[in-house]
């Protein structure tokens, strides 16, 4: 096969078993290739978060209402959800070469119109055009690193990608901030330009397709009812607080909606397409289920603590969104450092990958109940830092031992599938996260609220003391402030809690050692 390498199935496998393609590199061109994949990565990852803490200066510099300043964020994250399970078929139909690079190309000159936006509503557009070719980049990278790199560096192939998936999105609101605060709301957009153009050239230029591009028919049907289906369930998440959930009568239609459009794409796409758009067959490895449910629980926790920590420190502890920023970074670095150690534990093979997983979620759901723990009004910023650093560590054992194990125990031709799955967990999960948080700390914040306010009597002298001198507003403020950081400690409780709990579903996994596996 012209430009790609040719490996024979391994003794002993199934005779149907495909012929695997790989397009292994060395040397220099292996470098520059992993750095563009990682650039690509990085666009898509930052752009995830680097655009939340510009918000409110979009919406004051365009005139935005806050629901339409909502719709920068939630219109991305759902044409990004819709574009990830179709990403292998995006793949086999036009080339990996093809369709990363046109994906790229799309990114950034989407990024480009973004921040040339003069209204709310063309912002908006360019956000969905944005999420439409970036929501593959990083499933596409996953699997792109995988076949790039030798067998026996699985490893540090899938220790790469993590660095990247993992620091983008707690690097974002840091730059976000600095940018914002030190020039203006644009650069949050223009910034992708020479990254991603450079990321696009080198990959035209260099990339091999692992396997040709085949004449596959649209699966028209799967298709609409994909869109249909996880469209709705996205607009849901990201909008059910703000409409009162079932209260709102557009939140049931779209909640019927999603759910018959769902089923409906199960059974279609199993039962009825005979060349499907998304392969729900992959789901059969039991490695990619179980990734598949364990990324979720990553994704609950990763970006539940980005949404919860930034309001809370800003809110409650008055940091500027830069401070808050590096906050969150501190837990970047830890994972940075940490990253490349634990690959070359997991390449000794001597390590069952389950008990590095298991260990990960114990101390990411350590480092969310520390931080219930610590929070008060009045916390320091290494006070936070410390359980955050804990929380780092816990997420370097978690990401490299979970790709591993899912790309190095399914055959060539489904790594697409797998990869794509687990970032579509990935990415429900924090959607799910953050509905789920956002709508807990309303209600505990007036649980709270109700309960402080009923204990405060003319018994206590502080309160006699502000009621004789007529100052009930700071009386008021301060009970609020106190429910606010109640709140925020239950929250974090309670994703530290159901992380805890979800460490059984690491045993999911065959046992196998952490090492890289035979190929099928």
């Amino acid at each position: 096969m012209e430009g790609a390498e040719q490996t024979t199935p391994a003794q002993g496998a199934p005779a149907e078993a495909a012929p695997e393609y790989r397009a292994v590199e060395s040397g220099s061109r292996l470098v520059i290739l992993v750095a563009a994949i990682m650039l690509a990565t990085l666009l898509q990852t930052l752009d995830g978060t680097i655009v939340n803490v510009a918000l409110p200066v979009i919406q004051g510099n365009l005139g935005a209402t806050f629901d339409e300043g909502a719709w920068v964020v939630t219109g991305y994250i759902i044409s990004a959800v819709v574009i990830i399970p179709i990403t292998p078929w995006l793949q086999l139909r036009f080339g990996r070469r093809q369709y990363y690079a046109t994906a790229i190309f799309g990114f950034t000159i989407a990024s480009v119109l973004c921040g040339l936006s003069g209204s709310i509503g063309a912002l908006i557009f360019w956000r969905v055009v944005q999420g439409a070719f970036g929501g593959g980049l990083i499933a596409t990278g996953q699997a792109a690193l995988r076949d790039t790199f030798p067998p026996d560096k699985l490893g540090l192939s899938q220790g790469i990608f993590a660095l990247g998936a993992i620091v983008g999105p707690t690097v974002g609101p840091t730059l976000g901030g600095l940018l914002t605060d030190n020039f203006s709301w644009n650069y949050v957009f223009l910034i992708n330009i020479v990254p991603g153009a450079i990321a696009g050239i080198v990959i035209l230029a260099m990339m091999k397709n692992p396997t040709k591009p085949r004449r596959v028919p649209l699966d028209t049907p799967g298709l609409a009812l994909l869109v249909i289906g996880l469209g709705s369930l996205q607009f849901i998440l990201d909008e059910g607080q703000r409409r009162d959930w079932f209260n709102d009568d557009l939140i049931v239609a779209l909640a019927c909606t999603a759910l018959a459009g769902i089923v409906a794409f199960v059974f279609w796409e199993l039962f009825g397409a005979k060349y499907p758009v998304v392969d729900l067959r992959a789901l059969r490895y039991r490695s990619v289920m179980a990734g598949s449910a364990l990324a979720l629980v990553m994704g609950a926790s990763l970006f539940g603590t980005i949404v919860l920590l930034p309001q809370y420190v800003q809110s409650i502890l008055n940091f500027t969104a830069t401070l808050s920023g590096e906050l969150i970074l501190v837990r970047a670095v830890v994972t940075g450092i940490l990253t490349m150690a634990i690959v070359r534990l997991v390449g000794t093979g001597r390590i069952d990958s389950r008990i590095l997983l298991a260990a990960g979620f114990a101390l990411v759901a350590a480092s969310n109940i520390w931080l219930g723990d610590v929070s008060t009004s009045n916390t320091p910023f290494w006070s936070l830092g410390l359980p955050l650093m804990l929380g780092g560590a816990g997420l370097a054992l978690l990401f490299i031992p979970l790709s591993i194990a899912v790309v190095s125990s399914v055959p060539g031709d489904v790594v697409p599938k797998a990869t794509a799955f687990v970032n579509l967990s990935l990415q429900l999960g924090g959607s799910i996260s953050t509905a789920a948080l956002v709508t807990l700390l309303a209600h505990r914040e007036a649980f709270h609220q109700t309960i402080l306010a009923a204990n405060v009597t003319l018994h206590n002298s502080t309160v006699r003391d502000l009621v004789a001198h007529h100052e009930l507003s700071r009386l008021y403020q301060a009970i609020v402030q106190q429910a606010n950081t109640m709140a925020f400690a239950d929250a974090s409780y309670l994703v530290g809690a159901a992380t805890f709990f979800c460490i059984p579903l690491v045993f999911l996994f065959e046992r196998r050692k952490a090492g890289p596996a035979a190929r099928r």
